[in-house]
């Protein structure tokens, strides 16, 4: 069985700011026993071709994967090699799907954002090989146990993902997947069922200190974003006449 995690951002990730580099990722999860990463930036697909051969050098398969925005709404797509970067609505997707293969993940779905697909999973469920058990979870506080029915009434499986924007996250919650270690046969060993879920759920204070964190870079770069266009505002208006 595979350890392994599918949903890692690193400092190459264009929208998050994430202090840890994809060797930083790769060193700790070697420390933690982890044999598949996929790293999977905002929006941009990282080429992970100068970075293989580091990776297995640490016994980890790296796998290609992007969290992309689809109509608002955040999906993983994981070992498509060509046009994951261009896939901007649910029809994208289908047709990405029937020209291709690779992983379609829905990460924490039932989160209370505005960018988890909640209600566009029902509507898309075809789209979907596997639902995501998200790291961010307490005892007594779990949005992942609508993902977990949805997954039983739909017959998907369900795979554990750390969605790591800090080295801390990584290793409390994975998947063991039976499969070797090969990129195309860890999907098809996931979309096959053959996967389980080992999950550990945070204190409250780890969990808040994480949010609080990441809440925090969100809220200044809201900020930041409103005074730099209030600022090219001011340089582009005409002067009056």
């Amino acid at each position: 069985m595979l350890k392994a995690d599918l949903h890692i951002h690193t400092a190459d990730d264009p929208v998050d700011r994430i202090p840890h580099t994809t060797t930083d990722v790769i060193d700790r999860a070697a420390a933690l026993g982890y044999q598949a990463l996929a790293i999977t930036l905002h929006e941009r697909q990282l080429d992970l071709a100068a970075l293989d051969s580091y990776a297995r050098e640490r016994g980890i398969v790296l796998i290609p994967g992007v969290e992309r925005t689809i109509e608002r709404k955040h999906v993983l797509l994981i070992n498509f090699r060509h046009g994951a970067e261009a896939v901007r609505t649910f029809a994208d997707l289908a047709r990405l799907k029937a020209r291709e293969r690779g992983l379609v993940i829905a990460p924490h779905p039932f989160f209370p954002t505005s960018s988890c697909l909640r209600g566009q999973l029902d509507r898309h469920a075809d789209l979907f090989d596997a639902v995501e058990y998200n790291a961010m979870f307490t005892s007594s506080l779990n949005f992942n146990d609508r993902a977990v029915q949805w997954a039983r009434a739909h017959g998907r499986p369900v795979v554990g993902n750390g969605d790591v924007h800090r080295l801390r996250q990584l290793g409390t919650t994975y998947s063991l997947i039976d499969a070797p270690p090969d990129a195309d046969a860890i999907c098809a060993a996931i979309a096959a069922g053959r996967v389980r879920v080992e999950a550990m759920p945070l204190a409250w204070g780890d969990a808040a200190a994480i949010m609080t964190e990441l809440l925090l870079w969100h809220a200044v770069r809201g900020r930041l974003t409103t005074a730099w266009r209030t600022e090219r505002g001011r340089r582009v208006r005409p002067m009056p006449a």
